[in-house]
């Protein structure tokens, strides 16, 4: 009955990893083949995604400005608080911006109205100098906001990118003001730059037409700037006071005219419909500015109120041009500017070029640890070397299933992983042999031999994997590529080495009697 018992226990552990072996074999074998042409389609998708050095395209370095975006914050909040001011009949000339703080000058009539005005805003830190008021912004604040802009900012990059069509592209925040973009098999890298390169910030700005006529006497007009045309010299005095904005726009589409020429028509969401249907129906015969990072597309004249919360952005487009601006409205603006401070791109040639010399460096690998097993350990190499490739068809599959990227150095750390995973079996096979020349029963060298042997294997690979997750969590690019499969494969080969290798020698040595160990 106990004979029975452990043999029902083994056949369930033996079919079970059959089963598991077949599951990693489904994920894995398409990889190997050019699916497209030879796999149903449900089938080949399940493929490696290749990195973009094997595969070729462009990577992209992208710098976050952040302070650029605290201080147009901070302008934004000195507007409001101006505008409160003269509410209060005060005079709008006492508040300045400087570089990272907002100055309000007092006196003894005026200051409690002033504090009592800069209560609401609770994330100023507010610091009295002499007649003036200086404003701040919290350091949490600031940390909070940065954040922020860091995830909106790879939001909107992901947004824009997806609009194009890129083949999987990898978007990640690195550092603290850095997005690395990589994207395999880009074919037109500028036009993508163009679009990253662009904040796309978009409002709807009324012209301040009595100070348009003094234009060019260089005077400083409260309450307004002077802003270019796009793609020309001419200039407008634009008011700083949003009307409304591109925030609120929920689609936009490159579409033409009654006159056949290139458009983009925007639609804004309901609360932007108000405002939009509340600026044209006061400024009726008024012009508006519609200002695109801080450059004027068109100032028409309002003719009439447009309560529909659709309009038509006009000016010198193409039909690319005008389907370039559509992409960036629908992916929203981004909070800051960013700059690409580095970029490389690898040709797909080069690519391929990279994929035979990593595949051939892995077989000539796996071919000599085969061979070397078998010849040192005759049948248990034999185990080893099928625990080995199912070994490896594990690393293919969890890099299918967990959707992660194969880069050149992660083709290294599979080719290290076959040493590593031979170097716990033959940790095992000695172990086993020792307790064999001391006398020991085949079941007993067998089970003892595992049992000694995990230890050290357990020290010798969870110490890598403490090293990988260090890789992994403060690296990038390449550096992150190898750790990933080397991660993989140190967890792996624990697996493999402690349970299936196990149970292949349990059920071809125990349950079989007559068979006695060799080395």
């Amino acid at each position: 009955m106990v004979k029975l018992s452990v043999m029902k226990k083994y056949s369930f552990k033996f079919f079970a990893t059959i089963a598991i072996v077949i599951f990693s074999a489904f994920f894995a074998f398409p990889s190997f083949f050019d699916s497209e042409n030879n796999l149903p389609v449900w089938w080949g998708k399940h493929k490696v995604k290749l990195g973009l050095d094997l595969q070729g395209g462009s990577q992209l370095l992208l710098q976050v400005e952040t302070g650029s975006a605290i201080k147009e914050k901070l302008q934004n909040n000195m507007e409001d608080i101006r505008v409160s001011l003269q509410k209060e009949n005060l005079n709008s000339e006492d508040i300045s911006l400087n570089d990272d703080y907002i100055s309000i000058k007092f006196n003894d009539n005026n200051f409690d109205i002033i504090k009592n005005t800069i209560k609401e805003y609770d994330f100023f830190e507010l610091e009295t100098l002499q007649d003036t008021i200086k404003l701040t912004f919290t350091g949490k604040y600031i940390q909070e906001f940065r954040t922020s802009l860091m995830l909106q900012s790879l939001e909107i990059i992901r947004k824009r990118v997806d609009e194009v069509g890129t083949n999987e592209p990898i978007i990640q925040i690195q550092g603290k003001q850095r997005v690395l973009v990589q994207l395999p098999g880009l074919k037109d890298p500028d036009r993508i730059k163009s679009l990253l390169g662009q904040t796309a910030k978009m409002n709807f700005r009324l012209v301040d037409e009595k100070a348009m006529s003094q234009l060019n006497t260089k005077k400083y007009f409260i309450g307004s700037e002077i802003l270019s045309e796009l793609d020309s010299d001419l200039k407008y005095v634009i008011k700083k006071r949003v009307g409304v904005n591109g925030d609120n726009l929920v689609d936009a589409s490159a579409s033409v005219d009654q006159f056949n020429r290139p458009v983009v028509s925007i639609r804004f969401d309901s609360l932007g419909s108000r405002k939009f249907a509340d600026l044209t129906s006061k400024n009726v015969g008024k012009r508006f500015a519609i200002v695109l990072d801080k450059k004027v597309i068109s100032a028409p004249v309002i003719r009439e109120a447009i309560p529909t919360g659709n309009a038509q952005i006009s000016g010198n487009f193409t039909f690319e041009t005008a389907n370039d601006l559509a992409i960036l409205l629908r992916a929203g603006s981004l909070p800051a500017p960013i700059s690409i401070i580095e970029e490389r791109s690898v040709g797909p040639s080069l690519g391929q070029d990279s994929i035979n010399a990593g595949v051939t460096s892995v077989t000539i690998a796996l071919v000599l640890v085969l061979l070397y097993m078998f010849a040192i350990y005759g049948k248990l190499g034999l185990i080893a070397n099928t625990v080995l490739i199912i070994n490896f068809l594990f690393i293919i599959s969890w890099l299918v299933v967990f959707q992660a990227t194969l880069t050149l150095p992660g083709i290294a750390g599979i080719a290290l992983t076959v040493g590593m995973a031979v170097d716990a079996n033959v940790l095992v096979f000695e172990r086993i042999r020792e307790e064999k020349l001391l006398g020991r029963t085949k079941y007993s060298a067998i089970n003892t031999g595992f049992n000694e042997a995990l230890r050290a294997i357990l020290d010798a690979n969870i110490t890598t994997l403490i090293a990988v997750l260090i890789l992994f969590f403060l690296g990038s690019g390449p550096i992150r590529g190898f750790s990933i499969t080397l991660g993989l494969g140190v967890v792996s080969t624990i697996l493999c080495t402690m349970i299936i290798s196990k149970l292949l020698i349990n059920y071809l040595y125990i349950q079989n009697n007559k068979r006695e160990l060799e080395f």
